[in-house]
């Protein structure tokens, strides 16, 4: 950033202006759970939760309403729906549709079903084929609704996930095509290219195997790149629904018959079922038929008409709902559509550069800062206008309790979407907690997009590629009549400000002036000091920030140096005995990996960057044994995770919440890390200064 703030967390904190700060005990920490209520839930407990039905619901036609994991996702949903997403949405979307039927109708559940089981001939029975075409379209959807959204330019164009590029598992593509053809070519224009085409060639039998391979490889890989918990192997699963349906008992088939007793679906050929349909054929008693004659059509009963209008009623929905934004209006922000529910997966990437909370007395007039996040362990709150409104309605309850009357909640935040300005979401000058929204009217302190502002981009990179490797560089956007104030910190000795659209009025509060800037013209911030950048112009202003970090550009230097020092000790190059501060250099790091007894901070610095450039090389070059041990401890802690927090929120519903202390030790023990993760939790990357090279 090139504007540290007083609290050094990249949040203007209101310290060294006149407005206070509230001093609320744990305010600017996460909370173990949202406001203390309920915690987090997880694609495992939410499947979790659903799984009563599945086992005890047998006979009955309206079991679905109990057994599917829907209703858990919408009561799930209305409680913390920033937890939410298109990935869970699929997997309440799965089990549900097959519902309707009887369990051992479902085609997934026929062997499995209590029904089955009581019953061997509803276990060995046919399912209608309409099961099979509600669940192969829902598949299909979630593939080319997705490739149609990435149609968007900014996909095309391959600003939506232009940092993937660097991720590890595209270093193949590496070798033979740099990295900007391999974030456009293979990460865009692949992603656009399988979606629109994965449900085709899954569908036909000649291409199916072409496409086990790229699906596979393709959610194997997202698996890896992002967070979506179980979304990348649900969807594996599935793949083997487009098969014909008998394609496990050819498979098991081939196994020797000594196997068979053990193996399932080992048994008879299917029998016909009530719930399908079968043609009839035609026959003559004591005639021999010379020409053959069609099959008759067999008599549909009510519950197949049935079937076949909710085929087509949900099949419609489901193409209709991603399109349905001009509806729902208040859930459109820079994107449109309800947050996960648009099936426009990682088409938008966003960075947050500026965020500020602002409260005041509706009584006393008092204004004072928060930090950004208190109360809540989400950060969808940002972009999103129906999450930022519950959560102003959540700040204002809670200022109730530290004798802060009627409080007015404002937002200031300041958002990138695919690589543009950074600009204003809302209106800063609207207090969130009495702003009017709906979800069927469009959001009235919703600022635009300046989408018309896109094509800079381009001359972004050009400015970027002219800076050496230590001057950085943040572009702003804004609107006629709004400022931004800003801290500039210590360690940024070498900041300045540059106009490249508009007029701009900058103020230094410290020493009282203004100072206006035109487009080309640009002036030196004094560091450790406030400043307020005004727009003055009829249209919005565009300017950017370039500054030099001169404290860790001296560290460099110094580690540079040590570098070397101890590179001549070594190979025995250096034949000056070194200063008793300077020996750790010789003897290094201790067995257990720790520090020896340094005088230096910055030799202290130095041999932490050492010994994280030793952890990242050896998790680098290890084993595929390795590798796979680290990956399965990594899932077997996060599924442990999912169930704990699950039985917790699940004891606080039925039983109301206990103690706080114990829900803290409690939390505490779902959210345990593995030995390894727990060990590095003391000295994180992001505390230590140098590891841009990390």
């Amino acid at each position: 950033m090139p504007v540290r703030t007083a609290d050094g967390c990249g949040h203007h904190t209101g310290e060294g202006s006149k407005s206070p700060r509230l001093q609320v005990p744990g305010w600017g920490t996460r909370m173990p759970v949202p406001a203390l209520q309920f915690p987090e839930a997880s694609p495992v407990g939410l499947d979790v939760s659903g799984l009563p039905g599945d086992v005890l619901w047998c006979r009955w036609h309206y079991a679905w309403l109990f057994s599917s994991a829907f209703l858990p996702h919408v009561h799930i949903h209305l409680l913390v729906r920033v937890l939410l997403g298109q990935d869970s949405l699929e997997q309440s979307l799965l089990p549900l549709r097959p519902r309707g039927l009887p369990a051992h109708a479902d085609g997934r559940q026929q062997i499995l079903s209590i029904d089955g089981l009581r019953n061997p001939r509803k276990r060995n029975a046919h399912v209608p084929l309409w099961n099979y075409t509600i669940l192969r379209t829902q598949i299909f959807i979630v593939y080319f609704i997705a490739g149609i959204k990435k149609l968007d330019a900014d996909w095309v164009e391959g600003y939506s996930m232009k940092y993937l590029a660097h991720h590890w598992l595209f270093d193949p593509f590496k070798v033979i095509l740099p990295v900007d053809m391999v974030s456009v070519m293979v990460i865009h224009g692949g992603g656009l290219i399988l979606d629109l085409t994965a449900g085709y060639l899954l569908f036909f039998d000649a291409t199916r195997p072409l496409a086990f391979f790229f699906v596979s490889y393709f959610h194997c890989m997202n698996s890896q790149l992002f967070s979506i918990g179980m979304f990348s192997y649900t969807m594996l699963a599935t793949s083997p629904l487009f098969c014909y349906p008998d394609w496990p008992r050819r498979f098991f088939g081939r196994f020797p018959w000594f196997l068979k007793p053990i193996l399932p679906l080992s048994s008879p050929p299917p029998q016909p079922s009530s719930s399908c349909v079968y043609p009839i054929a035609p026959s003559v008693p004591g005639e021999r038929q010379e020409t053959s004659e069609p099959p008759k059509a067999p008599k549909l009963r009510l519950k197949h008409k049935l079937g076949a209008i909710f085929t087509i009623v949900y099949i419609a929905e489901q193409l209709f709902l991603p399109y349905s934004h001009f509806i729902t209006q208040g859930y459109n922000n820079w994107t449109n559509g309800l947050y996960g529910y648009s099936w426009d997966m990682m088409v938008h990437s966003r960075s947050h550069q500026h965020v500020k909370i602002t409260y005041k007395d509706g009584v006393t007039g008092e204004v004072g800062y928060l930090n950004p996040g208190v109360f809540t362990q989400s950060k969808r709150w940002k972009d999103h206008g129906d999450m930022l409104k519950q959560y102003a309605t959540c700040l204002s309850r809670n200022l109730l309790s530290y004798n802060i009357t009627d409080p007015e909640i404002y937002f200031d935040i300041w958002v990138s979407i695919n690589d543009r300005f950074q600009q204003r979401i809302f209106d800063p000058r609207v207090d969130i907690v009495k702003a009017d929204w709906s979800p069927f009217r469009p959001n009235p302190w919703l600022m635009p997009l300046l989408v018309d502002l896109s094509p800079w981009r381009t001359k972004f990179e050009e400015i970027e590629d002219t800076l050496d490797n230590q001057t950085e560089v943040v572009f702003i956007a804004d609107f006629p009549g709004l400022h931004l104030e800003n801290f500039v910190s210590e360690d940024l000795g070498n900041t300045s400000i540059q106009v490249l659209q508009g007029l701009l009025n900058v103020e230094i509060v410290d020493e009282k002036k203004n100072y206006s800037l035109h487009p080309g013209e640009k002036m030196q911030l004094p560091a450790g000091a406030y400043h307020k950048v005004h727009t003055v112009s009829d249209d919005p202003s565009c300017y950017m920030y370039i500054y030099v970090n001169t404290t860790e550009a001296e560290l460099q230097k110094n580690f540079t140096k040590l570098s070397e020092l101890q590179e001549k000790v070594r190979n025995g190059t250096e034949t000056e005995p070194l200063p008793p501060e300077l020996q750790p250099l010789v003897t290094g790091l201790d067995p257990n990996g720790s520090e020896p007894d340094v005088i230096d901070p910055v030799v202290q610095l130095f041999l932490k960057r050492q010994r994280r450039m030793q952890e990242v090389k050896k998790r680098r070059e290890a084993s595929v044994v390795e590798r796979f041990h680290r990956f399965a401890v990594k899932k077997y802690y996060m599924i442990r995770r999912g169930f704990l927090m699950t039985a917790i929120a699940v004891r606080n519903l039925a039983v109301g919440l206990p103690p706080l202390e114990q829900l803290t030790r409690e939390v505490a023990y779902a959210n345990m890390k593995e030995p390894e993760a727990e060990a590095n939790q003391d000295e994180r990357l992001k505390d230590e200064v140098g590891h841009g090279e990390l």
